[in-house]
């Protein structure tokens, strides 16, 4: 009940933020400090700002949905969706605007027990991360094991990608490589996918329709429907600082209401068009065995991949645990140490992500309270970037 409360009070603080912010700052210029082309901004934040829960989750969910009453007022394509897509990606706007526009001024998050939160929350949602991958692995690599017990094997797989993913972070350029393969790679699937259920045009647009039942409904998944609901809310709090935090360097020069309009649009048009396809393949009974299964784990590789790099080099830069500093072997050695042991303890429920994001929801707070103290006029008298902000697009080239 208590965490319900906290989650409740987060969500509607982070919408009432959300609603000044455009408001107060319709027209402003957004620039961050490695400004990037609309197409890799949209691929950075749509490949970091989601996990392997995207490619895993959707077909062991839509029969729970269709079968809970707190469901009922729409389909499970439509709740999916509602748990994925549009109105929670304002959590991100919310805090991509910020630490481009306001925390520059504020500096809330240098604050040194501040960043120390801020990191622990970044490192313990890496972990969980791969301890999501490590969990659904056997329901979809059958042929190894049991096809439900995670076997040797499944640890060996999740040790070399978190591998990948701390060499990976050791050089910004990986980044935009990463995060524009991993969307083709996406886009690719679901093609695949299509192409393979024989679905066409008509399926497509007929199974695609029961979305609308989302927008019809909006309202109700503002706040948590269901224990299973709130644990899906919480898990974006605690994506939504350092994910903020990280994409804000690539906003190249959208204004406030392009960049809400942007982060709320393009990222749920291709959910939309993946969860129709699960959904067509849930409600006809089609296998996904074989090529299909293993097409989707490669896809969540890239994802995990993705993810982890973004977000290792968020909270090695803050703690200064730089390659610069340590050479490149000891740093990725120490953050594969660290993330395999804390992904370890994830899988066996030692740790809990409703933890981490009621956490966040205290640091959304203690930020807020922060400026209206002692920053409350320069905040809002802010109406332009930081002057060394420049919309250079060959700036990122040049960042390692």
């Amino acid at each position: 009940m208590f965490l319900e409360f906290i989650l409740s009070f987060g969500v509607l603080l982070a919408l009432g933020l959300v609603a000044f912010f455009v408001v107060k700052w319709w027209n402003l210029r957004c620039v961050g400090v490695t400004p990037v082309h609309l197409f890799t901004f949209i691929a950075i934040l749509f490949t970091s700002g989601l996990d392997v829960g995207l490619i895993m989750f959707p077909l062991t969910e839509f029969g729970g949905y269709a079968e809970e009453p707190a469901y009922a007022f729409a389909n499970p394509l439509a709740i999916e969706f509602g748990f994925w897509g549009f109105l929670i990606w304002a959590f991100y706007f919310l805090t991509a605007f910020y630490f481009c526009v306001i925390e520059p001024r504020v500096k809330f998050f240098e604050i040194p027990v501040v960043k120390l939160i801020n990191n622990v929350v970044i490192i313990g949602t890496c972990a969980f991360t791969a301890s999501l991958f490590l969990i659904y692995l056997p329901g979809y690599l059958p042929e190894i094991g049991d096809g439900e017990s995670v076997v040797t094997t499944f640890y060996v797989i999740v040790f070399v990608v978190i591998l990948a993913a701390a060499y990976s972070s050791t050089d910004l350029k990986y980044v935009r490589i990463l995060s524009v393969g991993s969307t083709f790679l996406f886009l690719s699937l679901i093609l695949g996918m299509w192409i393979a259920a024989g679905m066409g045009i008509g399926g497509f647009v007929e199974t695609g329709s029961n979305i609308s039942a989302y927008f019809g409904n909006l309202h109700k998944f503002v706040l948590p429907l269901t224990d299973y609901h709130a644990f899906y809310l919480f898990w974006w709090f605690a994506w939504s600082i350092m994910i903020g935090q990280f994409t804000s360097r690539f906003v190249g020069g959208l204004k406030t209401w392009q960049l809400l309009a942007a982060l709320l649009i393009f990222p749920s048009i291709p959910l939309g068009i993946w969860f129709t396809v699960l959904y067509y393949y849930h409600l006809n009974g089609l296998s996904t065995a074989g090529i299909t299964n293993i097409a989707m784990v490669i896809v969540g590789v890239t994802f995990v991949i993705n993810s982890l790099d973004s977000l290792i080099r968020l909270y090695t830069d803050n703690l200064n645990m730089t390659v610069e500093r340590f050479g490149k072997t000891p740093y990725v050695a120490g953050n594969v140490a660290l993330l395999f042991a804390l992904t370890l303890l994830f899988q066996s429920q030692w740790l809990q992500i409703q933890w981490i994001g009621a956490v966040v929801v205290g640091l959304y707070l203690a930020c807020v309270v922060f400026i209206l103290i002692t920053k409350r006029k320069e905040v809002l008298s802010i109406d332009s970037m930081p002057e060394d902000r420049d919309l250079d697009f060959h700036k990122v080239e040049t960042v390692h």
